[in-house]
């Protein structure tokens, strides 16, 4: 088993974390951009949401076969061949003039892009000791959110610069070198063991999770605490271009340097779980994103910034230790039950706009906070019921 502080710990940790920036500054890209399409395509804010949406929806679905495959096949081979149909996918992107033809070739991506976040948790649990898994969870998932962060200033500057289609054509030149990278430095599985390739088991495996109370709640409550997070992001961003803000596409990009407290988060997670346990994390997680959203209504461009900053830090420790919590909570099959994690949190990240539609057309963005608010009260109930079980555990019950 690879233990922390080795030279195979920090290159395969290495390798996950540049492929997991790849993924997430494929998928969030468009952010940025979506003004830019609106008004490109002459369409609204809903229609024109879809070309993030989709990826984040069909991403979230191919992780219900990601999982299961790799548990058949393999994981790391998976991870490249998927990372590369992707490079493809985005260099494509590059040359599209037509939004149904974006909106179709963006729902491929995603499908290529849950290669990874389906797998890498899983090989980290095959391949890492218990206390290295939780080290690496937490710099894996740092790589999700540097990722975010870049795929949002390349598409706000070179979107602003140069055209929307040059911005996904930079990304997939940058995709391919990092793809390359990643093939070289991840090590071969060593204790992987494969299990035959049966449609029924692979059933078995998810109604087995499913079952499981204290999985089930995890999925909803990261798939839910996404869905509040992310769609904040898309809304925002058209408050930003209108009076009293207007702001251009590459200063919207700058907004999502705001990741860089997540990125803390994440790479703090660990320590963090050590002192306050776990379920206590999550808890103080979302209760973060519920005070970071708050902030926004303050006023001023200023305290939208540190809202979101308070946001990206409570989700992201929270997000950090759910992921860890699934991956060493499932009795068997752990691809499978992480990719379930990830279906929620995609599934529930893609349905965002229309759930907090309403709110926005209501009171715009203080009627998205408090939709907000209202989502995180469902995701508070879910901490407390994982704290309950975690505290059963501890009691050897």
């Amino acid at each position: 088993m690879i233990d922390t502080g080795t030279r195979a710990f920090w290159q395969a940790t290495l390798a996950l974390c540049i492929g997991s920036f790849m993924i997430f500054a494929n998928v969030y890209i468009t952010q940025p951009l979506l003004p830019m399409i609106a008004q490109y395509f002459a369409i609204g804010s809903i229609e024109a949401g879809w070309s993030f949406t989709i990826t984040t929806l069909t991403l979230g679905i191919s992780l219900l076969f990601y999982g299961p495959l790799s548990d058949a096949l393999g994981r790391r081979r998976l991870m490249v061949w998927s990372m590369a149909g992707a490079c493809v996918l985005t260099l494509l992107l590059s040359q599209v003039d037509d939004f149904t033809t974006l909106v179709l070739l963006r729902a491929l991506q995603g499908i290529c892009l849950g290669g990874l976040p389906a797998i890498a948790i899983a090989y980290m649990g095959d391949e890492f000791s218990h206390r290295a898994l939780a080290v690496a969870v937490g710099f894996y998932i740092a790589g999700n959110t540097l990722g975010g962060i870049s795929g949002r200033l390349v598409g706000g500057f070179v979107g602003d610069w140069l055209g929307w289609q040059e911005a996904f054509l930079v990304m997939g030149i940058l995709s391919v070198v990092i793809t390359i990278l990643f093939a070289r430095w991840l090590p071969p599985s060593q204790q992987f063991r494969p299990r035959p390739a049966n449609p029924r088991l692979m059933l078995h495996d998810l109604g087995s999770h499913l079952r499981n109370p204290v999985l089930l709640v995890a999925y909803l409550v990261g798939g839910i605490n996404f869905m509040a997070f992310i769609t904040q992001y898309s809304y925002i961003t058209f408050v930003l271009v209108a009076e009293p803000y207007q702001l251009s596409s590459r200063f919207l990009g700058l907004l999502f340097l705001t990741y860089l407290s997540g990125t803390l988060a994440s790479s703090l997670s660990g320590r963090i779980n050590a002192r306050l346990t776990p379920a206590v994390s999550i808890l103080c997680g979302t209760v973060l994103i519920a005070c970071g959203s708050a902030l926004t209504l303050a006023g001023g461009l200023g305290m939208i910034i540190t809202g979101f900053l308070v946001n990206c830090f409570g989700f992201f420790l929270a997000h950090s230790t759910l992921s860890a919590w699934v991956s060493s909570h499932a009795r068997q099959a752990r691809a499978s039950a992480s990719s379930l994690y990830l279906v929620a949190y995609y599934l529930c990240g893609s349905f965002g706009g229309l759930v907090l539609e309403p709110f926005w057309q209501w009171q715009h963005w203080s009627g998205v906070v408090i939709g907000v608010w209202l989502l995180l009260g469902l995701t508070l109930a879910g901490g407390v019921y994982l704290l309950y079980r975690q505290r059963r555990e501890s009691a050897g019950l």
